[in-house]
């Protein structure tokens, strides 16, 4: 069996556990501690994040969508396929060298999706831009932490918590969406949804692109039209 190799390290702002990128192959993982945050054989519900999104925003002609989380790439890329080209992708990533693997070592994996202009990467924390924005994004899109379950309280706190899911309402126009990935269900982050005044779709959706293997859940709630 081919071995893994250490590509790189990558300081945490805050604190915490280093992210580690490891290859083996032409496969790649991202490590938290001993525990596989990502893995470049296992795209499927990353990718359908983006699409189930953009697929509920027929109507909008240009939409801007927000992406929290670079990881490898494949929500961002998955949108720019369905998007329209007067869309806009804003992507926060906090971890600097994530972007910069995205463009080095990652860069087959990401194509030109880095380079479209369509997309901006702002090295920043997703919950800096959603608590600044006011009806700006069309739908805002989730992967951080393996979802509301994850492996960090603080952000868990930050962004799925009532007072998060209000600030994220806040940030979308009328009729946005906000999508939120996660490893697992969790009926308390559905009922939270529900009660911050979203309209709640929840998906579940293959780990990878075939019709086998483990699944994931998607939230997609919708702000109503006639919200300020």
């Amino acid at each position: 069996m081919i071995p893994w190799v250490h590509i790189d390290t990558a300081k945490v702002p805050g604190g915490g556990e280093d992210l580690r990128l490891m290859r083996r192959g032409s496969e790649f993982a991202i490590m938290l501690g001993a525990s596989s945050l990502m893995n470049s054989r296992l795209s499927g519900s990353e990718e359908a994040l983006a699409t189930l999104t953009i697929e509920r925003l027929q109507e909008k002609i240009k939409p801007h969508i927000l992406i929290g989380g670079l990881g490898m790439g494949f929500t961002l890329r998955a949108a720019l396929d369905v998007l329209p080209s007067e869309g806009r992708v804003t992507v926060s990533e906090l971890v600097p060298a994530v972007v910069a693997w995205a463009r080095g070592p990652m860069a087959e994996i990401f194509g030109g999706s880095m380079s479209d202009p369509r997309v901006g990467i702002r090295e920043v924390d997703v919950r800096a831009l959603i608590r600044s924005a006011r009806a700006t994004y069309d739908a805002i899109l989730l992967d951080v932490d393996n979802g509301p379950e994850g492996l960090t309280k603080t952000a868990n706190d930050s962004l799925y918590s009532a007072a998060g899911l209000n600030s994220a309402r806040t940030a979308l126009c009328p009729g946005g969406i906000l999508a939120v990935w996660s490893q697992g269900p969790d009926e308390h982050f559905t009922r939270r949804l529900d009660r911050a005044g979203f309209e709640v779709e929840e998906v579940r959706v293959r780990a990878s692109r075939s019709k086998r293997g483990a699944r994931h859940v998607i939230w997609l709630a919708r702000k109503a039209v006639t919200s300020a």
